[in-house]
């Protein structure tokens, strides 16, 4: 098997250039199958999810071919199925994207119930609910999810539950819908906008992303596109949080610092010293660091996937942190890895309670999602010993090549094939 092997008291040095955006790509790779004609869309980042996303539109039909760099061409001309292989949809959550993108082309969908991390409950209900209101008829049968619609038609959507992938999808379906479809209490976070905007780029009429009250006027039909994905904040905040947590210095580089507020405005109240520029961010974490309160909010409040590097972060603060996870109810699977590597963390509910200041022992670590991982590799560099780290395999679906990347910083993180880490296993 894969596995990280880090070596600890290292401090990060360097600079970074950050990748296209994970969360918005993944949903603007299947949106590109609303339009028979070609698009093309520039800084992909170059992970296994986007892979597998190319994989099940090249068997859905579309004609997908690779230029130099990080830009990819798509003609959906010949896509002809509204079924796309369980085997290729089983293995990440974003493919629900393809509900809406294929209930919008074709009027109905058959697809399995998606993957992904296991972060506890994650029901994709105020996505039916939205679909539902659009005009179709969604069953549940034997693992499938049936949607099928004989003419969408625009509809006024209260989600009673602010939900990133719910408002993505429901935009999806409702760009071809006929008439206008509002919808309220949607998800504010730039991937949204994003989206958005690389609709609009194909013809669409969707205005209000990036506020709770998105409108979409429905088209007959999309056209060619050209787009540049948005880049990633969570790599970004990642590569912030473990500049601070070493006690080194980092240059962030190609990134929106206002989507990053929330992680620079908390890190700052942690102790940590930081420069922003147009786009960029220098991260010195030379400094003596402070306990706070952590609350995940969907944007733009703290977000949850940066809620297991911080957490790494706050058991070298000393005194008492508090992290409050309110987004996802699963997502402290991490904790018991750390407490492994001596980290003083005490769980009440969705709530935290880190007491920080002490040394982390190495520790064979296995990731169980994608963030997890990442905040694996941070505890790592700041530990006593050498830890290795497997369940790679989540890492890779959100970080490209994310131990050359540590590497370009300065520190050693070195990705081995194994036998056997944990005894008995």
């Amino acid at each position: 098997m894969e596995c990280l092997l880090t070596k600890g008291k290292q401090r990060i040095k360097g600079e970074v250039r950050v990748n296209g955006a994970k969360n918005a790509a993944v949903a603007i790779l299947p949106a590109s199958l609303l339009t028979e004609g070609a698009v093309r869309i520039d800084n992909l980042p170059k992970i296994t999810d986007i892979g597998r996303l190319v994989e099940i539109l090249k068997a859905l039909g579309a004609k997908v071919t690779f230029s130099e760099g990080r830009c990819i061409y798509i003609d959906s001309s010949d896509v002809h199925t509204f079924s796309p292989p369980p085997s290729l949809v089983n293995t990440f959550r974003a493919s629900y994207y393809l509900m809406g993108v294929l209930l919008g082309r074709f009027g109905k969908v058959e697809i399995p119930m998606p993957g992904g991390c296991d972060l506890g409950p994650r029901p994709i209900d105020q996505h039916i609910k939205g679909f539902t209101a659009l005009g179709a008829q969604v069953e549940l049968e034997q693992g499938l999810v049936k949607i099928k619609a004989k003419k969408l038609r625009g509809a006024h959507i209260y989600l009673d539950v602010v939900s990133v992938g719910a408002t993505i999808n429901i935009m999806l379906a409702a760009v071809k819908a006929e008439g206008k479809t509002v919808i309220e209490n949607a998800a504010k976070e730039p991937e949204i906008v994003d989206v958005a905007n690389f609709l609009n780029a194909m013809g669409a009429h969707v205005v209000g992303a990036g506020t709770d009250v998105i409108k979409i006027q429905g088209v007959s039909e999309l056209g060619q596109a050209e787009h540049t994905v948005i880049p990633d904040r969570i790599e970004a905040g990642t590569f912030m949080i473990a500049a601070a947590a070493t006690r080194g210095e980092a240059l962030v580089t190609d990134i929106i610092p206002k989507h990053l507020d929330p992680v620079i405005a908390k890190l700052r109240e942690v102790g940590v010293q930081l420069e922003v520029g147009p786009d960029w961010v220098k991260v010195n974490g030379n400094s003596e660091l402070c306990p706070v309160d952590v609350k995940t909010f969907p944007y733009p409040g703290f977000p949850t996937d940066l809620q297991a590097p911080m957490m790494v972060l706050l058991t070298q603060a000393p005194g008492i942190s508090f992290l409050t996870e309110n987004v996802f109810e699963g997502r402290f699977r991490h904790v018991d890895e750390l407490k492994k590597m001596g980290a003083r963390i005490k769980l009440g509910g969705r709530t935290a309670i880190i007491e920080g200041g002490h040394e982390l022992i190495s520790a064979p670590l296995r990731a169980m999602d994608l963030r997890g991982g990442a905040a694996f590799i941070i505890a790592g560099l700041i530990s006593h010993g050498e830890t290795i780290i497997t369940g790679v395999e989540h890492i890779d679906r959100g970080y490209e090549q994310i131990e050359e990347r540590f590497q370009q910083l300065g520190v050693s993180v070195e990705r081995r094939i194994i036998s056997k880490v944990f005894p008995g296993k």
